[in-house]
């Protein structure tokens, strides 16, 4: 969209790009915890898109729709960052967790179950899920955290990362592929379902045939396994 002078008509673009804001808020609203405010989502989104206005240029070749679109849900990912959404004991228990895994599953040589965690834990395995619980509340966007691209290009640059930088995220990528590879098949169902097929808690739960609090559970589980694996391959 552009003015008479040839230029690129920022209110125009402004106006077409805002909806976009809300369909990205509502997306993401359904991966994070209930106490989540779609409206500071949104808020945030909309920082996005007027940085996405101020920083594209048009003559680099990359459409403004994508352009946007990578900045609006970038805003609203680093807004959600500067939270702190755990106390330090939820934290604490956290890393006992994976500290926990680490050393079954070196013991064991395969996935620890969920009652052998518990007991390693010193715990019932009510007391362990309700960890799980609490641990999971905090767990924001786990996945794009363990393979954020490093170097994001400048706006409208149209320039590729550099070739290392390509090259540690297709590695990192590689190891995270090979970690979700040893996970026990209903926590590798879970996360294809959660991250590839991006359906909600819900959906998730009536396709296990599980509450959507056990899947918060085993959500929670997967992710410290594979923060344990990928520990290890570092």
């Amino acid at each position: 969209m552009y003015t008479a002078q040839g230029k690129i008509n920022h209110d125009a673009l402004l106006e077409e790009h805002l909806p976009a804001v809300r369909r990205q808020a509502l997306a993401l609203q359904v991966k994070l915890p209930s106490g989540i405010d779609l409206d500071d989502l949104i808020q945030a989104g909309t920082v996005g898109l007027l940085d996405a206005l101020q920083r594209f240029d048009a003559n680099a070749g990359a459409s403004f729709s994508t352009f946007a679109s990578q900045r609006i849900r970038g805003a609203m990912i680093d807004e959600l960052r500067t939270r702190d959404w755990l106390p330090r004991s939820v934290r604490r228990n956290a890393r006992a967790v994976d500290q926990c895994v680490h050393r079954l599953e070196q013991k064991l040589g395969r996935p620890a179950e969920e009652r052998e965690i518990a007991n390693e834990m010193g715990m019932d395995l009510e007391q362990y899920r309700q960890l799980l619980t609490d641990t999971n509340n905090g767990l924001l966007l786990p996945y794009e955290e363990m393979v954020a691209e490093r170097g994001e290009p400048e706006a409208g640059s149209g320039s590729p990362p550099s070739p290392f930088a390509a090259l540690v995220d297709s590695e990192q990528r590689e190891q995270l592929t090979a970690a979700i590879e040893t996970l026990p098949e209903r926590e590798k169902l879970l996360l294809a379902l959660y991250y590839q097929e991006e359906l909600n808690l819900k959906e998730i739960g009536a396709v296990l045939g599980v509450t959507e609090s056990r899947v918060c559970q085993l959500h929670s589980q997967a992710v410290s396994r594979l923060r344990v694996r990928l520990a290890d391959s570092a």
